[in-house]
């Protein structure tokens, strides 16, 4: 039985996460801002089979906030797991941006899972254990698109700091990797989408949308004794979109092809 902390647990695919290591009977603390989704998650996760399922309330973006969080986490029960999975994507064109939305969208999706991760480390390499650290990161890390200059860029940044982060941290037993998800239908208030954004973009190479319980899966797998080799990694959940532009017509027809022959 692991201890598993998972930020971003009061839905989408934070909730969705939490609840796959519950079916496996693992102890939990859950985090989230909002403090009533939260313990919904917290209810169904002991449903589905969670050894415990405690809950934190907590601002990611506060200063401390990720020593605090690690401290609660850790009074429980070791952590073995970290899952950063909180995250926000506001749209906003990159001529409006101001340094409040800037700093909002890098504190929760880039600095808050970089220094959960520091604070994981100091406590389990202080303890003699090892652990295992998974961020959630977008197809938006390679891939910019209008009105998320922010998010696109706190995506790669994740990505650069899990490569850096499991190359320091490996020889103390603790690996870092990242999944990054394609476009997946969620239900939150929090982050909504259109139904137009979602048609244009849902549509992959194997022919349907994501899910959170698609995320959930390659997040549990990551994290556990099969990948064991396996550090500094972003595995893309994304339905093959991240193969290349699926969506552009053939640059030439069948004819012109015979004629060019």
């Amino acid at each position: 039985m692991r201890h598993v902390l998972v930020t971003g647990a009061g839905s989408g695919i934070g909730r969705e996460v939490a609840l796959a290591f519950a079916r496996g009977g693992d102890a939990l603390t859950v985090a989230d801002l909002h403090a009533e989704p939260l313990a919904e998650t917290a209810a169904l996760a002991l449903e589905a089979g969670a050894a415990s399922a405690a809950t934190q309330t907590v601002d990611l973006r506060g200063d401390t906030a990720h020593e605090t969080l690690m401290e609660a986490a850790w009074a429980t029960a070791p952590v073995d797991v970290l899952v950063s999975s909180a995250g926000v994507y506001p749209a906003t064109p990159f001529l409006e941006l101001d340094a409040a939305t800037w700093d909002l969208v890098l504190d929760v999706n880039t600095r808050a899972p970089v220094l959960l991760t520091v604070a994981l480390a100091r406590h389990a390499i202080a303890a003699g254990r090892g652990a295992s650290v998974v961020s959630i990161s977008s197809g938006a890390a390679l891939r910019a698109r209008p009105g998320a200059a922010p998010y696109s860029t706190s995506k790669a940044a994740l990505e650069a700091a899990t490569r850096a982060s499991a190359l320091e941290l490996g020889r103390h037993g603790i690996r870092v990797n990242a999944v990054a998800p394609g476009f997946v239908t969620v239900d939150s208030s929090v982050n909504p989408v259109t139904e137009e954004y979602a048609n244009a973009v849902g549509d992959t190479p194997l022919g349907r949308r994501g899910t959170p319980a698609d995320i959930a899966r390659a997040v549990v797998w990551i994290a556990g004794d099969e990948a064991e080799w396996i550090t500094g990694e972003v595995l893309r959940v994304d339905g093959g979109s991240s193969t290349g532009a699926w969506h552009l017509p053939q640059h030439w027809t069948a004819t012109t092809k015979e004629e060019q022959a």
